[in-house]
Parts: structure tokens; C-alpha cells; sequence
């Protein structure tokens, strides 16, 4: 929690991971991204020039947004400049000067970057009663945030566009709020369970639009209880776990139709990929099956002893994630479809 800068502590000395874990789990005042299912993606653009400057309002004024500039308080800029156009000013490198930061730039300066600091500025910020922004994404996900320098900036905002996003400054961020443990569960459970799944198993993962849920993996057998010969190569649906919480939890039709769109997403992905042109059947482990039943999916039992291990997943996958909302259905099932039907009906 935060600390005087007078007051070293135990972080002292803390390695940089586990800074940014801490981070991740709200230590010292840090924000958490917005909301998991809304297309708002927080926008940072690091500003360390006066070149820099120049090229980034000049590209978020033709584009028509307003984001966070990350500017170190030593950038002779006209900052005011920023402020009228409606853009957040945010700090970056060494904590210092704050107050000056704020005259030049005309609004109060709440937020810093945490790149680079070490656990002194880190405490440091929480003795100004500023605010370590959140850590940049990997790329686009709703309700979190990416950097992105001057010179990509045209580029990654007219792709934001075409995946459905929306780039705001990050205090415009629905939901913003301070981190907590749990935001650090559900980093970890991505990482160490997700993460390794799709880099063992060459999962593809079509869920770059904002609304997209849908993953799938290439298989080269068909696994128990699908009706078909044991070599036959088949397609195993998975879903983008933390995309799905937040869009059930803000608009349950809404759920519903992005789940039909990316059906369409796989289906193109079946035509065009070649490791999966000769996928015979397309199938989905899950609690949600009722949905796929209802889309033509047919659904098949598993043997009592995996459900319970697939069931005692999918609790685990809520609590990373935060969701309190249970599904309908109690105990998993196999729902699958072959693939010229599946290709039928969605491609």
C-alpha cells in the first residue's frame, strides 16, 4: 500500500517483476484498466521530444481522439496546448516537478507512468498522491491499456478503428479503478495457464476484434466421445475467457450475437488456414453448451470423471476472472458439430 518516500520498507530492493506484480495487485495507489467488456482502449503516447509532441497532436487531431501523453516534466512544449484539445497529461521518468508540470500544462497531473521506475519512484508517486497508470497491454483488449510512440500512432489508431475499438485517455476509461490481488490472479492465470495452452497447442487466436471471443486449435485425432475414427483431424473451440466475462456482464444479448459473429470468424478460419483444411469436425468443451445446442451444435456427455476435472476448471477460470455470475448449465459437455454442417451454417 502506499508508502511515505521517507519510509524505504520491504520493497526496497524488490526485482522489477515483482514491481510490476505488485503494480498489477494495486500497490501504491496503482489504477486497474476500465471495463472487459466495452470498446474503450486506454491510448498512452509517450512524448519525449518536441518533434514527438508536434507529430502526436497533430495525428490525434486529425483522427478526431484524445488519449494520454506521457511527458516528462523537463519537455519544452506548449503543454496548454494538449489541455485545450481535450488530452490527458500524464508524468513519465523520475517523479520531480510536479507542481510545474501542472502550471505548464493547465490541469492537474493525477496519473504517472510507471515504466522504468524502480520501487523508490514508485513509493515516491504514492507520496505525491499520484497514481501509477496501468501496465500496457500486449495489444488491443477492451478496458485495458496500450502505448504507443508517435511515429506508429496513425497507423495503430486507424487499426483500433477497424476492430471496433474506441481510444480514449485512460482517466475516460469506463470503470477505471485502483488495482486489487485479484486483478494480479486473473495476469497470472492468462499467463501461466492460458498463455502456455495456446503457445503448446498452436492455438489461433481470432478474437482481435473488440468483440470477438473465439479461439481454436488444430487437432490431429478426434478425442472421446466424438463419434468418428480416432486419427480423424478435428478443430477444438476455445474462448478468449476474459472477453466473454465482461461482455456477459454488460449486455447478455450483445454476448449472444458476438458469439454468432465469431461462429463466422471460425468458419473463415477453417477456409483459409491451412492447418485446419482438414479438420472433419469442429467441437467445444463447455459449461455454456445450451447456446450451441440451440445453434445446431449437437451435444454429447463426458465420462463422469472428466466432467468433474473440466468442471473444477471452469470454477477456477470465474474466480481468476472475477465473475460472480454462474452459468446455467451445472456440468460441462462436449458440443460439436461436423464440418461440412458447421461450414454450412456459419461459413
Amino acid at each position: 500500500m502506499p508508502a511515505s518516500p521517507a519510509s524505504p520498507g520491504p520493497a526496497a530492493h524488490l526485482p522489477d517483476t515483482a514491481l510490476r506484480a505488485l503494480l498489477r495487485a494495486g500497490a501504491f495507489g496503482a489504477w486497474h484498466g476500465g471495463h472487459p467488456g466495452r470498446p474503450e482502449v486506454g491510448l498512452t503516447v509517450p512524448v519525449g521530444s518536441g518533434a514527438e509532441w508536434r507529430t502526436a497532436l497533430a495525428v490525434l487531431a486529425d483522427a478526431g481522439v484524445q488519449a494520454t501523453l506521457l511527458v516528462p516534466a523537463s519537455l519544452d512544449a506548449d503543454l496548454r496546448a494538449a489541455t485545450r484539445a481535450g488530452h490527458e497529461l500524464a508524468g513519465a521518468g523520475t517523479p520531480r516537478h510536479v507542481t510545474r508540470l501542472e502550471a505548464s500544462a493547465g490541469q492537474a497531473v493525477t496519473a504517472w507512468d510507471a515504466a522504468g521506475l524502480g520501487p523508490a519512484d514508485v513509493r515516491r508517486l504514492a507520496g505525491l498522491g499520484l497514481h501509477p497508470l496501468p501496465l500496457p497491454a500486449r495489444r488491443a483488449e477492451p478496458g485495458q491499456v496500450l502505448r504507443v510512440p508517435p511515429a506508429e500512432l496513425a497507423a495503430t489508431l486507424g487499426h483500433l478503428k477497424a476492430l471496433g475499438f474506441r481510444a480514449v485517455p485512460v482517466r475516460a476509461l469506463p470503470d477505471l479503478r485502483p488495482g486489487t490481488p485479484r486483478d494480479l490472479l486473473g495476469h497470472l492465470y492468462q499467463r501461466v495457464v492460458e498463455d502456455r495452452y495456446a503457445e503448446r497447442s498452436a492455438l489461433i487466436d481470432l478474437s482481435g476484434r473488440y468483440d470477438a471471443v473465439m479461439k481454436v486449435a488444430p487437432l490431429d485425432h478426434a478425442p472421446d466421445p466424438l463419434p468418428l475414427p480416432r486419427a480423424t483431424p478435428t478443430a477444438e473451440l476455445h474462448l478468449n475467457s476474459a472477453r466473454l466475462v465482461g461482455l456477459a456482464s454488460f449486455n447478455l444479448l450483445g454476448t449472444y450475437r458476438a458469439y454468432q459473429r465469431s461462429l463466422k470468424d471460425v468458419a473463415r478460419a477453417l477456409k483459409e488456414r491451412p492447418e485446419l483444411h482438414g479438420a472433419q469436425a469442429v467441437f467445444a468443451v463447455t459449461l455454456f453448451h445450451g447456446p450451441l445446442e440451440k445453434s445446431g451444435f449437437q451435444l454429447l456427455d463426458l465420462p463422469p470423471a472428466r466432467a468433474r476435472l473440466y468442471g473444477l476448471g471452469f470454477r477456477l477460470l470465474r474466480m481468476a476472472y472475477g465473475t460472480t455470475r454462474t452459468p446455467s448449465e451445472g456440468t460441462p459437455k462436449m458440443a460439436w458439430l461436423p464440418r461440412d454442417e458447421f461450414l454450412k451454417r456459419y461459413g
